[in-house]
């Protein structure tokens, strides 16, 4: 499931056509021992701050077209490691989804998700692929690991922040642990009522409500992993808490560049 198909029925008949990858055949390609990510690490450093995002700055900069060129030289499949591949494909959807606002598409509409989403191809490997399929296809399908969720960003307020660091397969077990419980104590997305048992969630909750499941036997139980609070943590494996789920906010996660509004493209 995408970030916003749970309510959206229409959407999900129309991606039923849509597929991931199934063989990459990259011109000029990079050999698997000289795939960095340093481009888009100096990008986020250099115009990411705390998940804020300068989008103009970033398209003045000129890296990332760069950078998404270098992924388009890239196999994935050659890369050694799942640490490897799984931090290349995180890093990608990042510059994916920041290049599509930049090139004035939106998630803030219905019509904005599905065009955002599913209707925007890039180049990976010399082969096409969008950021539904990314998500669905790839990182989920083939990587089985829930703290995905909390690096991949959309572009929004309510998703996980975008981070001022590529992740880095030597690094990545730490990286998304970092992220998830930065995501996970963050009052303005989760919050835990203790003498209400109340639990108000974010969607990512929700939506991929299998993955956390899967992984704990439950949401909170997942959630629990990674709570700061020692107390907190039983209370929500033991004692009953009721879920709630807010409202997604899909604004701008940063300055917008121009033309974010045209015609069409929200």
């Amino acid at each position: 499931m995408s970030r916003w198909i749970g309510s959206v029925f229409l959407l999900v008949i129309l991606a039923g056509c849509s597929s991931g990858p199934r063989q990459f055949q990259p011109v000029d390609p990079i050999a698997p021992d000289r795939v960095s990510h340093e481009t888009w690490d100096r990008i986020v450093r250099a115009h990411v701050r705390d998940g804020q995002v300068d989008y103009p700055a970033i398209e003045t900069d000129g890296r990332l077209e760069g950078y998404l060129q270098e992924l388009n030289r890239i196999n994935p499949t050659r890369l050694p490691t799942s640490q490897d591949r799984l931090a290349f494909w995180i890093n990608a959807y990042n510059g994916f989804a920041v290049q599509g606002i930049l090139d004035h598409y939106s998630p803030k509409t219905l019509w904005g998700r599905y065009r955002y989403f599913i209707g925007r191809d890039y180049l990976v490997g010399g082969t096409t692929i969008n950021l539904y399929d990314l998500e669905r296809e790839v990182l989920i399908e083939q990587f089985h690991e829930p703290l995905m969720h909390f690096a991949i960003v959309c572009a929004s307020r309510s998703c996980p922040k975008l981070q001022s660091w590529a992740y880095q397969p030597e690094q990545l077990d730490r990286q998304l642990g970092q992220v998830a419980r930065d995501f996970i104590n963050d009052p303005t997305r989760n919050r835990f009522d203790r003498t209400q048992k109340v639990a108000s969630l974010s969607m990512i909750f929700r939506w991929f409500e299998k993955d956390f499941s899967d992984a704990a036997g439950s949401v909170l139980a997942y959630i629990a992993r990674y709570v700061d609070d020692p107390e907190l943590a039983k209370e929500l494996t033991h004692s009953g808490y009721r879920i709630e789920y807010p409202d997604y906010d899909w604004s701008l996660n940063g300055v917008a560049p121009k033309e974010i509004g045209h015609a069409g493209r929200s």
